[in-house]
């Protein structure tokens, strides 16, 4: 045996018989310290993380800018409407029965006399037979009253005759005589009561006529409510039979503006407006009316504002929603600067109210703003009149501040970065 292998017998461990290996001393758990050792390790790498992203260069403040010009401003109204025809006629009856025909139905075109449904007219024609029954029996009657009235003027004046000849008394005069005045009243009031029966006959057959129903204008239905069969009862109230549009070539927007606007709101002013129908495509009216009727909507006052627009082609349609712009003012080639200057302050914190048709802005010179005071006019979305003010064409006003922040990134601590070791 080798020196080599006598050294490493040596170093063996020598197990003596009946007896076992003695058991290796249990490991001491290390998890709270690896918690406690990934706690500091986290805090420094934050407090480092703090301190390298507090002291890069944020970079230097840059301007938005824009630039004062000449141009035209427009103000306008905003509102929403609906579209309606000019005239709308809603078509009724006088008389109650069923619907035996109808003879028009939705954008049929009809004229003024046309008839456009029939009530059942059986019980009407019934009603004109009797009426004039009733007429000739009343004249029947005044004819008898007129014979009568005839005998009792030819023997009151008999019985005068005889009474100058004394050979009667004055007593078969005065009978005579009152026999003859109720002759005349029995005619008057028989004449009174043929005349009544004869206005019964006209309305009778006035109602018969309201068995066509009859338009009263030109136009195109807009609407039919009823079908054949249906009975229409006009007891207490008309019932609406058709809704016909006068004229679909001139239409009308009811616009419902606030309190708050209607003030700059005249007839006469332009307005422009779409419809969901047509998207992109802008109409063209005229304010026609400025309606002095308050409409109040949860406790939100509006008026009427009538726009008259043409529609040759009768694209726009009865009903359809229109978004409207009424022009209330404009003016072209003023100088003019963006409304975003006018919001702008270089202290944010400073609150500023300002005065009705004054402002201030700031214009860049170089890297220092320099605050002017400006009267302003009109304005839209984007631009307001410069009135008055140290402000000319080509000054560079500010309208905001955009910060860059440094693209340096933080020294990453070895173990944080991606792919580093995780502690579990």
């Amino acid at each position: 045996m080798s020196t080599a292998e006598t050294r490493l017998s040596d170093l063996a461990p020598v197990e003596e018989p009946g007896h076992a290996p003695p058991t290796p001393a249990p490991r001491r758990p290390r998890r709270g310290i690896v918690a406690v050792v990934s706690a500091l390790v986290l805090v420094v790498a934050y407090g480092l993380y703090q301190h390298y992203a507090g002291t890069a260069p944020a970079g230097a403040a840059q301007y938005l800018t824009a630039t004062v010009d000449r141009g035209s401003i427009e103000q306008a109204v905003s509102a929403t409407g609906t579209v309606n025809p000019v005239k709308i006629v809603q078509v009724g009856t006088y008389v109650s029965g069923p619907i035996i025909a109808l003879d028009v139905d939705f954008n049929s075109p009809v004229t003024k006399g046309q008839r456009v449904a029939k009530i059942d007219p059986a019980s009407f024609t019934v009603k004109v037979r009797q009426a004039e029954a009733a007429v000739v029996n009343a004249r029947a009657r005044v004819d008898k009253d007129r014979a009568d009235l005839a005998l009792k003027r030819l023997l009151l004046e008999r019985n005068r005759t005889l009474l100058g000849q004394k050979l009667v008394a004055q007593n078969d005069v005065d009978t005579a005589k009152s026999n003859y005045d109720q002759a005349v009243a029995q005619l008057a009031l028989d004449e009174a009561v043929t005349a009544q029966e004869q206005a019964n006959l006209e309305e009778a057959q006035v109602n018969l006529r309201y068995t066509d129903i009859l338009s009263p204008v030109d136009g195109v239905v807009v609407s039919r409510n009823v079908d054949v069969g249906q009975t229409v009862a006009a007891s207490f109230q008309t019932p609406t039979l058709f809704l016909i549009a006068e004229d679909l070539t001139k239409m009308q927007v009811d616009t419902n503006v606030s309190e708050s606007d209607v003030g700059r709101v005249e007839v006469g002013q332009p307005a422009t407006f779409t419809v969901d129908a047509y998207p992109g495509k802008r109409f063209r009216g005229t304010v026609a009316q400025v309606r002095n009727a308050p409409i109040v909507v949860q406790n939100v006052v509006t008026y009427d504002v009538v726009t008259a627009v043409d529609n040759p082609d009768q694209e726009l349609k009865p009903g359809m929603t229109a978004n409207v712009a009424i022009v209330t003012a404009r003016r072209d080639g003023v100088l003019r600067v963006s409304t975003r200057a006018l919001r702008f302050r270089p202290d944010e914190t400073a609150a500023e109210k300002p005065e009705a048709g004054r402002g201030s802005v700031y214009v860049l010179d170089g890297d220092d703003l320099r605050r002017v005071e400006i009267e302003t006019g009109i304005q839209d979305a984007q631009h307001v009149e410069v009135l008055k003010g140290e402000l000319h064409e080509g000054d560079r006003v500010v309208t905001g501040v955009r910060r860059e922040v440094s693209s340096t990134p933080p020294p990453q601590l070895p173990g944080f970065a991606g792919g580093g070791r995780r502690f579990r």
